[in-house]
């Protein structure tokens, strides 16, 4: 639940930034964009590994 709410407002906060560089022009904004979608990429794999992990250790044991 709390991974959903995160990665929403990451989302939310990129189309912001990406709407704030086509409004001003200003590169700046874009960067912080592609920051917030590095940084949702690297948190969905984090999420998605340790589920993975989980499901080969129940078998495991």
């Amino acid at each position: 639940m709390i991974f959903r709410i995160i990665a929403s407002l990451l989302i939310v906060a990129s189309i912001v930034c990406v709407s704030a560089y086509w409004f001003t022009g200003n590169r700046r904004y874009l960067t912080y964009a592609w920051r917030l979608f590095q940084a949702l990429l690297i948190g969905g794999l984090i999420f998605f590994a340790l589920m993975f992990v989980e499901r080969v250790l129940m078998r495991v044991f």
